[in-house]
């Protein structure tokens, strides 16, 4: 273990690299303490949920049989807190609608409501951790010929335009009860798997459908709603009714977040250049970040490129009060409360590489026409000791630095989750 001499000398040495190229790494670590990422709540159970014992469907699958996951909702919160204890800074929680606690009741996705999320608004409170939502199109018997807002079924369609009201309220009793704006985020899994003839009549409905959802006022400073786009999904290869187009158009015209997942376009598109883009025409956004390994397959996010120009958008934009940054991935291969810290410390690196980038300097260039510089000092950049102020920032922050975490997680492993059946 790194003592705390070896880790401020070496910091201080990294802080003496860094002031030559004019950035202050105290300023760059106090801006990365106010940033919270939205933690998403389904890695911890292989998005299960705790409605039913019904497997997923929706173009969503979850692979692995690493033992342990989360069997109930006191499990989750546990594993999510040791999660959060070995990452810096404070964050937020995400939940999806089956995440409920019916205690042994039916509750039918359209009577979804606050008192079903009040044990987790409480223990959110007793944490100051902040809670985010997602109703749930997925997984469920009215969902399974693959349509939901979309439907042309009158009534199916009515019951799920119900659930997407049911779950703006609950959004709206977390944003009031902890004093800060709960992102509710609206995905549907409607798409054909073959040669579809009709594209229009589809996205006509939801239009309709999501007009009646958004109808009842909620005041945006409890609640905030997003609408999110697939490209594809298992079923749903040749159409998806809500696409980029749609949403971007839909989120424009409706002054929605538009919400941008790392895995939901072309595998040569990354949702980097997309956030300025988005940003021209729209107040806010929402990022989901994950990492697809050929397809939307929702991998552990790590430090790639990817990863770096997602954030290098977001500091260099100035975009911090605007874009809400959450994550979304689901890996049933590997023990799951490692995953949670590994791609939370990951986005975190992301955001303080980006915040230790001597951006004043490398746009100078730039403007000046000077695209030698620019490239020259973006590769001398890439060298300097970012982990020293990573490491010395996480022992400010009272969590474990380098790896030691793991030791952390595996000890968590031996006394909890290796018992669970």
């Amino acid at each position: 273990m790194t003592s705390t001499a070896s880790l401020e000398k070496s910091y201080a040495l990294a802080k003496e690299q860094y002031a030559a190229w004019g950035v202050d790494t105290d300023a760059a670590m106090e801006r990365l303490k106010g940033i919270a990422i939205s933690m998403q709540c389904w890695q911890g159970d292989d998005v299960g949920g705790f409605e039913s014992t019904a497997g997923l469907s929706g173009g969503i699958m979850a692979t692995g049989n690493y033992p342990g996951r989360a069997r109930n909702a006191e499990e989750l919160r546990a594993d999510a807190e040791k999660a959060m204890s070995l990452i810096p800074g404070k964050h937020r929680f995400s939940l999806h609608a089956i995440y409920l606690e019916h205690g042994g009741k039916k509750v039918e996705r359209n009577e979804v409501a606050p008192e079903h999320f009040q044990r987790w608004m409480d223990w959110a409170a007793e944490r100051d951790i902040k809670l985010d939502f997602n109703p749930t199109f997925f997984s469920h018997p009215k969902s399974a010929d693959g349509f939901t807002l979309s439907h042309r079924d009158p009534a199916i369609r009515r019951y799920w335009v119900e659930h997407g009201i049911a779950c703006r309220k609950i959004g709206e009793a977390m944003g009031r009860r902890q004093g800060t704006p709960c992102v509710t985020n609206v995905w549907i899994p409607d798409g054909m798997k073959d040669v579809t003839v009709d594209r229009l009549g589809p996205r006509e409905i939801l239009k309709r459908s999501l007009d009646e959802v958004f109808a009842p006022q909620i005041d945006p400073k409890y609640n905030l709603d997003a609408v999110e786009s697939k490209l594809f999904g298992i079923g749903s290869e040749s159409y998806v009714v809500g696409s980029h187009e749609f949403y971007m158009g839909y989120a424009v015209a409706n002054r929605k977040l538009l919400t941008l997942d790392a895995g939901h376009f072309h595998p040569t598109e990354t949702i980097a250049d997309k956030i300025s883009s988005s940003l021209v025409f729209l107040d806010e956004i929402l990022l989901h970040v994950s990492r697809g390994v050929r397809w939307d397959s929702d991998h552990v996010v790590i430090l790639n490129d990817d990863l770096r120009a997602i954030a290098e958008e977001i500091i260099r934009g100035n975009f911090l009060n605007r874009v809400h940054i959450g994550l979304d991935f689901f890996d049933a291969s590997i023990n799951r409360v490692a995953a949670w810290v590994t791609g939370t410390r990951a986005m975190l690196k992301a955001l303080l590489l980006a915040l230790l980038e001597p951006t004043a300097k490398l746009v100078g260039a730039e403007t000046a026409g000077d695209f030698t510089s620019r490239l020259a000092l973006l590769e001398e950049i890439k060298t300097l000791p970012v982990g020293a102020v990573w490491d010395y920032y996480c022992q400010k922050c009272g969590v474990p630095v380098g790896p030691a975490w793991l030791d952390a997680v595996k000890q968590y492993e031996k006394q909890a989750t290796s018992k669970r059946s």
